[in-house]
């Protein structure tokens, strides 16, 4: 059994076949699914589709991307929305350097909202790093010890992973693990601590190699773990079981 740990499929590619794509997803041993939010009516959309499905779940938050949206009613907004019974965290967080589609202040204003909502509702948080790195620590830095959470689509150093576990956080392996150039990732996924990994899609973004440039889905979780159980020399069910019981801890589901 397999936790896809960050999905997107209130996304509106999936409104044609939805339905499908979760069956695919179970059929190959994705059983739970953590769908992720990343503006108010996504985050609606991701809590509606956790109620209809057994084993899925839900976080709430503001994306990087749309960190200029967050004011004081959008925050009593997502403070209403964790009172659902399955919504797990806050999350998707953070900061995105790369695409800088709202200023750098409002990212950082807007992370630090939120993780002090995780941590006055005692939630993990579900944090975007894309390129801002030294920030991402530097922000965290003064919550380290009060909240916990995942680190998604991990993409920093091997330095950088071993701090974050350090500081009870989770690193999160996407499809990028299985592209031929992505040494450092690979790295990290061979030698963190299994009982700090997560596996996750990111769907219905980055695909892993053997489906590259097609839309992501759940079911191709199997490849990214696949490769990780190769790296590690480890069987696919060992790896099945300490990532599952891994997000089962950090999202307190069961």
């Amino acid at each position: 059994m397999f936790v896809d740990t960050h999905a997107h499929l209130q996304w509106a590619s999936f409104d044609k076949d939805r339905e499908h794509v979760i069956s695919r997803a179970r059929k190959v041993g994705v059983e739970h699914l953590v769908n992720i939010g990343f503006d108010v009516d996504g985050c609606r959309k991701g809590i509606e589709l956790a109620e209809k499905h057994k084993g899925f779940y839900a976080t709430v938050g503001i994306h990087p991307h749309n960190a200029s949206q967050l004011n004081q009613n959008v925050l009593d907004k997502l403070r209403k929305l964790c009172e659902e019974t399955k919504v797990v965290a806050i999350g998707e967080i953070g900061l995105d350097y790369y695409r800088n589609l709202s200023s750098r202040e409002a990212q950082k204003k807007a992370f630090t909202a939120q993780l002090l909502l995780a941590e006055e509702l005692e939630l993990p948080v579900v944090i975007h790093d894309r390129e801002a790195h030294r920030d991402i620590l530097e922000i965290l830095s003064e919550f380290f010890g009060k909240i916990s959470g995942v680190m998604h689509c991990f993409s920093g150093s091997r330095e950088m992973a071993e701090q974050c576990v350090k500081s009870r956080f989770y690193i999160s392996i996407a499809g990028p693990v299985t592209f031929p150039n992505a040494h450092k990732l690979r790295e990290i996924a061979k030698w963190t601590d299994l009982n700090r990994i997560l596996l996750e899609t990111d769907s219905p973004w980055l695909a892993p190699q053997d489906v590259r440039g097609k839309r992501n889905e759940p079911a191709f979780l199997l490849s990214i773990a696949k490769k990780i159980a190769e790296l590690r020399g480890i069987t696919l069910d060992e790896l099945a079981e300490t990532t599952t019981r891994n997000a089962k801890e950090v999202f307190q589901i069961s």
